[in-house]
């Protein structure tokens, strides 16, 4: 297995999106940085801040969410930014499936600052 910080910024993303679909807390949690942030946009202010916040969160959409998965409608790369277009089914036992734009920020084989356009 290569380690997270020679893989590229869409390899880091397209682990962390393979482990969301996967539903697997640990395998997800290893491609954030330990300052990770997340923001909803416009916000000026995170969401939520440090990897035991985003494990929180997502420990919960996981366990409440047994259907859910992500499908990458489009996909840019720009440096160590990842863009994804993505389309979400089965959050929180939901049969509406919703559009998110969400634009991932990579440093060292990690991901630092997630935003989240919905």
């Amino acid at each position: 297995m290569i380690p997270l910080h020679q893989l590229t910024p869409e390899q880091v993303v397209q682990k962390n999106v393979e482990s969301y679909n996967a539903r697997d807390i640990r395998r997800f949690m290893e491609t954030f940085s330990p300052d990770i942030s997340l923001y909803s946009f416009p916000e000026a202010e995170p969401m939520l801040e440090g990897l035991n916040a985003i494990e929180n969160f997502y420990r919960k959409l996981f366990d409440a969410s047994p259907n859910l998965h992500s499908t990458v409608l489009k996909r840019i790369a720009f440096n160590n930014k990842i863009i994804d277009h993505e389309s979400i089914a089965g959050r929180l036992g939901s049969a509406n499936v919703i559009e998110i734009v969400v634009i991932y920020e990579i440093n060292d084989g990690k991901i630092f600052r997630l935003t989240a356009i919905r």
